[in-house]
């Protein structure tokens, strides 16, 4: 391989330019391989890198990210909820085959009501070891904790400043293992936020492009939050892999022409609580794009 699948990023790229790089680059050189849910093109490590500055969202243009529906997920991880049913009401049912009765017997979790996924994302993130020192322990609030450090003039310089998902003793508790699994924060120039997360496995077609999406979003209202500006979210993938039905589509999107034109959120609508953010306070503007690509979920 010329530069072993690992993309580096351009501050001030579009986030399209990135991405589609990336698909370019599994296309032609990545590895074919038998995976658990179908055939894909593999290629091991790349990073993504995307300017947050004025309220600028990594949204791709060459094709509409139901940004509404990420945004569901993200309020939904951050209020630490694990049922998909109450997703699903919400109007996001990306969740809905992971949490049915199917899938939960295959991944041995009998126990659970349909729709139950166990101590997944939001859990970890708000009651890490919830329960373990005692049914009274209400666990430790990962995220309020990262808030209160960077909103400190003291603290907020840590290279401390880390919220994990990857939860050894919870995983086979979990209807899926998370796949973003750890998150950073760190302030530079005195007050920019810069946020890098670590992804194991990344769904290039259907996965990522949320991703983008969610972690863009988080570092806002992060810094909102701690009374910083977001300046930088970086991606760290591991298993990078597209998934051999959703080619056409990516093949499609390859050919697209993005739009120049930034979207970007409006950051004064936002509560400066993280837990206060409603879905109706979140308003992107300027958002264009080229519409819809279907492709199949793989569970």
């Amino acid at each position: 391989m010329a530069n072993s699948g690992v993309v580096r990023a351009l501050e001030g790229q579009v986030s399209d330019d990135q991405y589609l790089q990336l698909i370019q680059t599994i296309l032609e050189e990545g590895d074919v391989q038998e995976g658990r849910n179908g055939r894909v093109r593999v290629v091991i490590g790349a990073s993504l890198a995307f300017d947050l500055t004025e309220g600028q969202v990594p949204l791709l243009s060459t094709k509409r990210i139901a940004w509404k529906t990420c945004l569901r997920e993200l309020l939904w991880f951050i209020e630490g909820n694990t049922s998909a049913k109450v997703l699903s009401e919400r109007g996001c049912k990306i969740w809905d085959a992971n949490g049915s009765r199917e899938a939960l017997d295959a991944r041995g979790l009998t126990d659970y009501p349909e729709g139950e996924l166990g101590p997944v994302y939001g859990h970890q993130w708000r009651r890490w070891g919830d329960g373990s020192g005692g049914c009274m322990d209400p666990g430790i609030d990962q995220l309020a904790n990262a808030i209160h450090q960077l909103s400190q003039p003291t603290t907020r310089s840590s290279r401390r400043i880390i919220v994990s998902a990857w939860n050894v003793s919870d995983l086979d508790r979990m209807a899926l293992p998370p796949c973003h699994l750890l998150f950073q924060f760190n302030v530079v120039n005195g007050d920019e936020l810069v946020c890098t997360m670590y992804q194991r496995s990344v769904d290039v077609g259907l996965g990522l492009p949320f991703n983008m999406a969610s972690y863009g979003m988080l570092t806002h209202f992060v810094a909102r939050a701690a009374g910083l500006r977001a300046k930088r979210l970086v991606m760290f993938l591991s298993n990078v892999h597209i998934y051999e039905d959703h080619v056409p589509a990516l093949t499609e999107q390859l050919s697209r022409k993005h739009s120049l034109t930034i979207p970007r959120l409006d950051l004064e609508a936002i509560p400066t609580n993280i837990n206060d953010i409603k879905e109706e306070h979140v308003k992107i503007l300027n958002y264009e794009h080229a519409g819809d690509l279907k492709m199949p979920m793989s569970v």
